[in-house]
């Protein structure tokens, strides 16, 4: 008997594992509730290639003009997992000195989508020879909407998800430093300032949601191992208030100049391996797959992340192939 009850709890725990995850993650994903606040940007895991949407400062690193589109589907085969779409533009002013960004990020995660746009701008001042110290500010919104209609799950009395938030506008701006040279870089950022405010229900201020301020800090060195085989290793770590920090750490080999291959750990989270290809000195493709390294990975197919990169070259100034970060 009690075997079967167990045969029973597993199946009912199977059918009901899309609503659970998504609640638990918009619960403690994107908002704030009870004092429990957590971790709402989007992650990547071909992060070294999206370095733009966390810190400003990186908008006058390029010499040339940059596209980058990443797609990112997170737990595929589970219903309202997150979709994470992502564009942004980069380019120098006749300054070489200063530098333009744009991005476009659109996230959704079951019944919460957000939808933001951003204007970077930078400037950097020479350290030493081939040595940069950038400077940058972040500065744009995003619109929140929630529907928690599609969890089909009973929400009288509950003062959450009983409130629909419908093209929430929250204007915000964010600061980055970018210290790098032809092999190393380093930076750090918070890409988001405002704490703004995105849903309160007046009867009692316990439940409340709100953004909260993410700290970036990215750190990467390729190491020449021969003429045709270089080595490259990143750190990303993520800080948001009363939550446990986010590591990844990642290393990849390039081959020929041509061919990047390696694996990333997100500590506690995820494994994956990651594989790039310059197809052609100005275009770039790349394609992540993770595996999900807790008790939801029996819930899942794992992670696919897909990236184009594209660089437009007007001849008027120098072009480095391959670009490192």
């Amino acid at each position: 008997m009690g075997s079967a009850k167990f045969d029973i709890g597993q199946k009912q725990l199977r059918r009901r594992s899309s609503v659970y995850l998504i609640v638990l993650h918009t619960l403690f994903g994107s908002l704030y509730w009870n004092g429990a606040e957590a971790q709402q940007d989007p992650m990547y895991t071909q992060y070294m290639n999206n370095i733009l949407s966390i810190n400003p400062a990186y908008a006058s690193v390029s010499t040339t003009m940059e596209l980058n589109l990443l797609t990112r589907n997170q737990w595929v085969g589970v219903d309202g997992a997150p979709v994470t779409q992502s564009f942004s533009a980069l380019m120098p002013l006749k300054n070489i000195y200063a530098g333009v960004g744009l991005s476009f990020i659109s996230d959704k995660i079951g019944p919460v989508k957000q939808t933001g746009a951003y204007v970077d701008y930078s400037f950097k001042i020479r350290l030493a020879y081939r040595t940069y110290l950038s400077f940058g500010l972040k500065a744009g919104v995003n619109f929140f909407n929630t529907d928690y209609s599609i969890l089909e799950v009973n929400d009288e009395g509950d003062p959450i998800l009983s409130d629909d938030v419908t093209r929430k506008f929250l204007p915000n701006f964010g600061i980055g430093l970018f210290l790098y040279d032809d092999r190393f870089f380093a930076g750090l950022s918070i890409p988001k300032l405002l704490e703004n405010q995105i849903h309160e229900v007046g009867y009692s201020s316990q439940y409340a949601s709100k953004e909260e301020m993410h700290f970036f800090g990215i750190a990467g060195y390729v190491f020449e191992l021969n003429r045709d085989v270089k080595f490259k290793s990143y750190t990303l770590v993520k800080l948001v208030p009363n939550s446990p920090v986010s590591l990844d750490v990642s290393a990849h080999f390039l081959f020929y100049d041509r061919l990047w291959v390696g694996a990333n750990w997100r500590v506690g989270d995820a494994v994956g391996a990651m594989t790039q290809l310059f197809v052609t000195k100005q275009l770039k493709v790349g394609y992540a797959y993770d595996v999900t390294a807790t008790d939801l990975n029996s819930f899942n197919k794992g992670t696919h992340e897909i990236l184009v990169n594209f660089v437009i070259n007007a001849g008027r100034r120098r072009f480095i192939s391959p670009r490192y970060f």
